[in-house]
């Protein structure tokens, strides 16, 4: 079967509107209706009139819709989850609070903010704390306004942009459960250790590799990556930061190396640019669905049975939309 073939039919049969992160596969990608990274997604997918929103990228960002529009019917080829939203969930979170009580931090002090690579449960979690939801292009923006309710920040779950902010900011940060905890109750931003498993791959020596082949090189990361890597950087930003960067402000004979992950990096420009690292640096969840999956779940719209929809409890959505809509007021 020509899965291609069937698929575009079907997206002219039905109500439904296909969104597609960028850094899922090629083939996947280049069926989407809608494409971009995270935030972006969320944003589109809420405006299309279409009933339906197919979305292929990982769980979190399926509940990020359904909590921004749940009167529409958002489902997943593949149900894929994030290694970094699935570090944190409710209990450990609850549990990094306790911590912080039990070092004379009480909650009425602490102000919560999350990344958007987290669930919708501890979205609603951050919600019900007054705090916001952050993406790494707008992170600055949301630590510099949590910052002036005079609290310290709990930043969740990826601890590198945490503390990669806070250095930009010239603030202290501290990890829990790395960092002694007198570090960690002095700090100005304390972060959840949490972290991308994908970013974990590039290190300074990958860095000093390409500089040393390529003296004139621009070294483009993102910001999920280790500090170490970051300080070594020439431009650190988010998915479509990087991409406006690379393929907007570079002369295509400039040659430029990029730390995030391969699918995005490989389709931005035709010539001289490297993936900052000597293994392939594929996002395993990312890369989870398949034409075939999406094909399944077309024709599951067709016969009414709606595969793989999402489904998030109406409290969740209630809290989680708070925290998420705090971030819109901001940014």
């Amino acid at each position: 079967m020509n899965f291609k073939e069937e698929i575009l039919k079907l997206k002219q049969e039905l109500d439904v509107t296909i969104v597609a992160h960028f850094y899922q596969k090629d083939e996947v990608f280049e069926l989407a209706d809608i494409v971009g990274d995270s935030l972006e997604l969320a944003k589109k997918a809420i405006a299309t009139p279409a009933k339906n929103i197919l979305f292929c990228g990982v769980g979190f960002m399926g509940e990020s819709v359904k909590v921004l529009a749940p009167n529409k019917r958002v489902l997943m080829p593949k149900i894929a989850c994030c290694a970094m939203a699935r570090m944190i969930d409710v209990e450990y979170y609850e549990a990094n609070l306790k911590i912080l009580n039990e070092a004379g931090i009480s909650n009425e002090d602490i102000l919560p903010i999350t990344y958007i690579n987290s669930s919708a449960a501890v979205k609603a979690a951050v919600g019900k704390m007054g705090g916001y939801v952050c993406t790494s292009a707008n992170a600055f923006k949301i630590i510099h306004k949590g910052l002036e309710s005079g609290k310290k920040i709990f930043f969740v779950p990826d601890r590198c942009l945490g503390q990669n902010f806070a250095k930009q900011i010239g603030l202290k940060s501290a990890v829990i459960g790395i960092d002694d905890i007198e570090d960690v109750k002095s700090a100005d931003i304390i972060c959840f250790n949490g972290f991308c498993s994908v970013h974990q791959l590039f290190t300074p020596a990958d860095i000093d590799f390409f500089r040393a082949k390529y003296p004139e090189i621009i070294v483009a990361v993102h910001p999920e990556c280790d500090p170490a890597v970051v300080d070594k950087a020439d431009f650190v930003g988010s998915t479509s930061q990087l991409i406006k960067y690379i393929t907007e402000d570079l002369d295509i004979e400039q040659k430029v190396v990029v730390g995030t992950e391969y699918n995005m990096v490989n389709r931005l420009r035709e010539k001289n640019t490297y993936v900052l690292s000597g293994t392939k640096p594929e996002c395993p969840t990312m890369n989870e669905t398949t034409v075939e999956d999406l094909y399944n779940t077309l024709l599951s719209i067709k016969n009414g049975q709606f595969d793989n929809e999402i489904f998030v409890s109406d409290d969740t959505v209630k809290y989680a939309r708070m925290a998420l809509e705090r971030m819109f007021e901001v940014n």
